[in-house]
């Protein structure tokens, strides 16, 4: 089982929010996950990104990748990426 920290969508049609979760890798975007680390909200200017750098640095220390687009949020949010 291969985890990964990604986006899952929430919001509605043309209105979209973001939760960046850990995940198993062949789990659906919008299904099942294993803990919330933070939020990504694009529409606000500039893009609102917050993020739980406890829970976020003890995922990556057990093995979770992120994805690209959630590694590029975490270098806008000034975050270590790992």
């Amino acid at each position: 089982m291969a985890v990964r920290i990604r986006l899952t969508r929430l919001g509605r049609k043309k209105k979209p929010f973001y939760r960046i979760i850990v995940t198993d890798s062949q789990s659906p975007r919008d299904g099942k996950f294993l803990d919330i680390l933070g939020t990504y909200d694009p529409l606000q200017d500039p893009a609102a990104i917050t993020i739980n750098n406890e829970k976020l640095q003890d995922w990556l220390g057990k093995g979770a990748l992120p994805t690209t687009t959630v590694k590029s949020l975490l270098k806008k949010s000034a975050v270590a990426a790992g």
